[in-house]
């Protein structure tokens, strides 16, 4: 992979450096996905989270039941009416994923040095030398030597919620451990860990069918996030499940890799995803870690070049219990977008964290400096080299409409479309301008009764970088005219005004259908 498309544009002035960033409706273009949880379920905090600039609530089932989630989505919703900024909603799956049964939810301390044997037999109680697991099969999946990681959420083996275990010997179904760092195991829930080893459970399992079935189906989550992902299969059997579910056949599927299974069938997922969720704490531990930020790199420009949307998580986890990111978190944040991530997942540091919307707001201000320096030149080259000839209709008019965008420096694209799939070509081409994707409803009926197709395609757009949806009137005639187009063009330009992104005098580029043809223009506003 030629890595050139990273570079930043040169030059840049030191001096710059310390010039005040100017405010602007759009905190930056990358988007920001946080998981709701404990501290950030509020009708307030949600909507200072909004506000900061969070566009997509994800909602992690691993722990949490069905209840708890639908009262803090019911309160997303109040909180985006009182803010009048979209959302959309994510579901994250449970997955293939090991745990400890702690019953007694007593903290459990753990010397180094020390065995502690890991059994399958859930009713023994948890102990500082047994810790029962909800996994038969570990005995036969392990041997000596191997590697496991235990603690509570995710980890990185330095915190003291953590430890490393070796795996001396297997005695029938258990596996004896020696510790290798000290720790005490604190809260509800341990995740357990195996790396580089396949575990023989299902990637959706029935817990998760049963969530999405009630809760997804009840609520249309936009996107289905799933967890631990080994292959283009896995890909595959959740969406032949979806399209079971009446309009979930509509929700997007982001595979989340999280081990070597994942990257060793990155190609195949990447066919079958909607988009890429580089799920880093699992990998940091199934990966080296000086081979981490390859596997990422190599993964985004991948998803860049197909049009998906990459999304990186793990970016400020010391923003959960403190004010400020360390230097190392922030210059992470601003790699993440230099390498063309589309989004930045927060999870702990909004969903338990001490200051969910401050985490929101210093990663969009890291992002939006980001961009500032982004080399889209080169990036714009490489794309439409990877491309190829002869391009697609559609593709041809996207890189077009952003070329245009870019040479008479307009200050926003426009773009019409009714599937969304017209505004996601014109972001995968990452214009240094915000794209106004105006989505056109269409009326669809199941002869049962009618519907409004539009808001779907509208909130799945608010993970792609660079795009900004408005829903046109459903009112207006489903087939494009002229004097239609005017009309939704007159709102969309009215729109950019009152957020403060079109001016008196700028130029704006237009990508939409005329009848049966894609016409891009360049109109010129008066006073």
């Amino acid at each position: 992979m030629n890595s050139n498309h990273l570079l930043l544009e040169e030059p840049i002035r030191m001096a710059s450096i310390l010039e005040p960033s100017r405010t602007s409706y759009f905190p930056a273009m990358t988007k920001i996905v946080c998981t709701l949880g404990p501290k950030s379920r509020s009708v307030e905090v949600i909507s200072r989270c909004l506000m900061a600039g969070m566009s997509v609530a994800r909602f992690d089932f691993t722990w949490g039941d069905a209840e708890f989630h639908q009262e803090t989505l019911e309160n997303l919703r109040i909180a985006i009416k009182k803010t009048k900024k979209l959302c959309a909603v994510m579901l994250d799956t449970t997955g293939p994923e090991l745990l400890v049964v702690n019953k007694s939810e007593h903290p459990i301390p753990l010397e180094a040095d020390s065995l502690v044997v890991l059994t399958p037999d859930q009713e023994k109680e948890a102990t500082s030398s047994l810790l029962p697991i909800n996994f038969g099969g570990l005995a036969k999946a392990v041997k000596s030597g191997d590697t496991i990681f235990l603690g509570q959420y995710l980890f990185t083996g330095s915190e003291t919620t953590s430890v490393w275990l070796e795996v001396k010997e297997v005695k029938g179904d258990d596996v004896v451990c020696l510790i290798k760092n000290s720790a005490v195991l604190a809260g509800t829930l341990y995740t357990l860990h195996v790396s580089q080893i396949h575990i023989d459970l299902p990637t959706l399992p029935d817990k998760d069918k049963a969530v999405i079935s009630t809760w997804g189906v009840k609520n249309n989550v936009d996107f289905l996030s799933l967890s631990h992902t080994r292959s283009g299969q896995d890909v595959r059997q959740a969406r032949e499940y979806l399209s079971k579910l009446g309009d979930l056949s509509q929700t997007q599927i982001f595979a989340k890799i999280e081990n070597v299974e994942g990257l060793v069938n990155f190609d195949e997922i990447l066919q079958e995803a909607d988009g890429i969720i580089l799920a880093r704490g699992n990998l940091g531990i199934d990966l080296p870690p000086e081979k981490v930020f390859l596997f990422q790199k190599a993964a985004v420009y991948k998803c860049n070049m197909a049009g998906k949307a990459a999304v990186v998580t793990r970016v400020v986890d010391s923003m959960t219990d403190n004010l400020r990111p360390t230097r190392a978190e922030a210059t992470d944040v601003a790699n993440a977008v230099l390498d063309g991530a589309d989004a930045i997942l927060l999870g702990a540091e909004t969903m338990r964290g001490l200051y969910p919307v401050e985490s929101i707001s210093i990663v969009g201000k890291i992002c939006g400096e980001a961009e500032k320096v982004y080399n889209q030149d080169s990036y714009f080259k490489k794309t439409v080299k990877y491309v190829g000839e002869p391009m697609s209709h559609m593709e041809s008019i996207a890189s077009s409409a952003v070329r245009a965008a870019i040479k008479v420096r307009a200050s926003v694209i426009i773009c019409f479309t009714s599937s969304g799939r017209a505004a996601r070509l014109i972001a995968k081409y990452r214009p240094t301008m915000p794209v106004l994707s105006v989505v056109i409803p269409r009326l669809k009926t199941n002869q049962l009764r009618w519907t409004f197709t539009g808001a779907f395609e509208a909130r799945q757009s608010l993970v792609i970088r660079g795009l900004f949806p408005m829903l046109a009137d459903p009112r207006h005639p489903a087939e494009p005219t002229s004097a239609t187009n005017e009309t939704v063009l007159k709102v969309a330009l009215d729109h950019g005004k009152a957020i403060g992104v079109i001016k008196s005098h700028d130029r704006v580029v237009v990508c939409q259908k005329v009848g049966d043809d894609s016409v891009v223009k360049i109109i010129e506003l008066e006073d």
